[in-house]
């Protein structure tokens, strides 16, 4: 059996399945009916004009996914038969994507007899049920020979779809991967998946300085892990003092029932909770009193059913202590003697309260040393005294690395003695080079292959929270399968997921994220570029212009003008069509700067045609440039970003070819 995660997830009612010949013998899960012009392994029959249906975009992409024909017809009826490894939440998924797929009524119950009125059966469990992994093979899937945790294998042909999860995370992936491959009203592709992640920890770390989320905005992340086959939340906002400041101090009943409320939609989603304490700036480490308190209150959040926990030393000193005792029991201060304190603290957590508390996950570190893969005598020390159960975590060879190789992994790895957990410091937007920006670019330059090195990612996002899933629809993906990890595509789809599906807000949040596209470091170094789509056509335009000629600039005039109008109308377009209110509310100062940023660029097109034919345009010039004043004085919104600044929108890029554009 495959390892499990201890969510203790709620589970509906176990409907019993029959055995396999039981199933076929009653027509239950019987082979599909040969459709009229396919051949009976799912192809199209000689002279057939129907070609097999393309494979729909599925996020994470998965290990292995192959089309089996024709798309599936799904009736207004279909039956629903649940097996072991089905929680309530699986099941809610299941049916709302038979729901949007258009299956007005869905019948749950036992296998049997199928009723004559249900046209389609879809079959959910364990593939470690002989009866489901019978209807997975009748369906054109297979069972794996090994089992990972998370993974599933997912069959659709025919009047049959099987869905049949190596454990109950598995299931209910298995449903999140039969949400996308509705592909229209009445219809479902025809494939055969079978997936599993490639690392065992995906997801984010609320780890920024500045306005934390609000308990909404957690709430409403945590399903969106769910949508995305993300597993870990880690809980450590910079500014919740009972994790810092006043780490020993208990919560008060409000905050530790938010907390509670936290951890139970987490598990719903099947996503682990990970509590993160950061006794660092206080600690005694010699004190056996500060060690209780540190377990106790690991105790408290145990008590409300967090499983993972993680303690946090990352931006505090080892150049002091913080109590006599402290040099008294290791020595002056310095890298390996703080190595030495902070080995015997989490030696103590790890043994005398993850190894003694049932269904507690390993603990998890960031340690003071938290990037590079240069080795120190801090380094030394933990990884010789380090239990090596505990997960050590690594912002890679910088706080904010341009990019990261399966060799720095591997570096890292050898220096702490084991797979190093990321946290990569992307999109956070909480430092000086990212004033004013919201940092929309693709997941990108992390190479396939490093689920060899790492034990998982997790992204440290922004102040905005509903913004920042672009970014982390795209970690979470690159975690579940780095080796086919696609970043436009999956950039694409996060576009999409953001815009429910609707082409045209699809095509103007595009637009908004490249505006939206440079990606800092903390130095001079942009890891990725500005508005790399609009500089690419204003350097086409650009050229053509210069040339001279006539009717290319008339050419150009036409291409660059129809790009102008999406930027001019992708404020609109995206307030009409994303019906998340949080993303609309977090980047209203840059729609609203890039409304008038759009308008800028027509009026400067304008300007150029009425050159072109023979005026001088300046009445357009004058107006492109009283519209971008206007754009370039938006500002954050107070209170929500660290730090404070002004919009910026293609900086650098559109700017500079507005201001350009009168003497070309």
């Amino acid at each position: 059996m495959p390892e499990r995660h201890p969510y203790g997830l709620p589970r509906v009612p176990r409907l019993p399945l029959l055995g396999a010949a039981a199933l076929l013998a009653l027509g239950t899960l019987a082979a599909p009916a040969q459709a009229a012009g396919e051949h009976p392994a799912g192809r199209p029959a000689a002279g057939s004009a129907a070609p097999p249906a393309a494979l729909p975009v599925v996020t994470p992409t998965p290990q292995q996914m192959k089309s089996q024909g024709r798309d599936l017809r799904v009736p207004d009826r279909v039956r629903l038969v649940l097996g072991d490894d089905v929680d309530a939440a699986s099941a809610d998924v299941i049916r709302k994507a038979l729901a949007s797929a258009g299956a007005r009524h869905i019948d749950t119950g036992p296998a049997g007899p199928r009723s004559p009125r249900a046209k389609l059966t879809v079959v959910a469990g364990s593939v470690e049920d002989r009866a489901v992994a019978a209807a997975l093979r009748s369906a054109g899937g297979s069972v794996p020979g090994t089992l990972v945790a998370e993974g599933y294998s997912l069959a659709s042909r025919g009047d049959t779809v099987v869905l049949a999860g190596n454990d109950g995370d598995g299931v209910y992936y298995a449903a999140q991967t039969l949400r996308q491959l509705v592909t229209g009203r009445h219809t479902l592709a025809a494939v055969s998946v079978t997936d599993h992640p490639s690392m065992p920890l995906r997801g984010s770390i609320e780890g920024f300085y500045g306005a934390p989320w609000s308990h909404a905005d957690r709430l409403d992340q945590l399903a969106f892990y769910g949508d995305i086959k993300a597993n870990t939340y880690i809980y450590t906002p910079k500014d919740d003092a009972y994790l810092r400041e006043e780490w020993r101090e208990p919560y008060p009943a409000d905050k530790l029932a938010e907390l509670r409320e936290l951890i139970e939609q987490a598990t719903s989603h099947h996503v682990g909770f990970t509590y993160a304490l950061s006794p660092g700036l206080s600690v005694c480490y010699s004190d056996p009193g500060d060690v209780s308190a540190l377990k106790a209150k690991l105790g408290t959040l145990y008590d409300q059913g967090a499983r993972s926990f993680y303690v946090a030393l990352d931006d505090i000193s080892y150049t002091r202590w913080n109590c006599d005792g402290d040099e008294e029991t290791y020595g002056a201060p310095g890298r390996g003697s703080a190595g030495r304190a902070q080995a015997d603290l989490l030696n103590a957590v790890q043994r005398d309260f993850v190894d003694t508390h049932p269904d507690a996950e390993p603990l998890q570190f960031v340690p003071t040393e938290y990037s590079d893969t240069a080795d120190s005598a801090y380094k030394s020390v933990l990884r010789e005294q380090l239990d090596p159960k505990v997960v050590v975590q690594w912002t890679g060879t910088d706080v904010v690395p341009p990019s990261i190789s399966v060799a720095d992994a591997e570096a890292a790895s050898a220096v702490w003695g084991r797979k190093v957990f990321l946290w990569d410091n992307y999109p956070v937007n909480d430092y000086g080079q990212t004033t004013g920006r919201l940092l929309m670019a693709p997941y990108d330059k992390r190479e396939a292959g490093l689920h060899k090195a790492l034990s998982g990612i997790v992204l440290n996002p922004m102040n905005q929270a509903a913004a920042s899933k672009v970014a982390l629809f795209g970690g979470a993906s690159f975690a579940w399968n780095d080796e086919d990890y696609d970043a436009g595509r999956t950039w694409r789809a996060a576009a999409g997921y953001l815009a429910g599906g609707d082409p045209r807000t699809t095509r103007a949040l595009l637009a908004f994220f490249d505006t939206q596209h440079l990606a800092p470091t903390f130095g001079e170094t942009e890891w990725q570029p500005q508005a790399p789509e609009l500089a690419a056509r204003l350097a086409d335009f650009t050229e053509a212009w210069s040339s001279g000629d006539r009717a290319r600039r008339q050419a150009a005039l036409r291409g660059l003008g129809a790009y102008a109008d999406v930027l001019a109308g992708a404020p609109e377009q995206i307030r009409a069509g994303v019906k998340d209110p949080a993303f609309l509310a977090q980047t209203e100062p840059w729609l609203d700067a890039l409304d008038a940023w759009g308008g800028s660029l027509d009026a400067t097109l304008d300007g150029l045609r009425d050159r072109l034919h023979g005026g001088d345009g300046q009445a357009d010039f004058a107006e492109a440039a009283a519209l971008a004043e206007r754009a370039s004085a938006y500002t954050t919104i107070p209170g929500t970003t660290r730090p404070q600044g002004r919009i910026k929108v293609a900086d650098g890029v559109l700017d500079t070819f507005i201001t350009r554009a009168p003497s070309m």
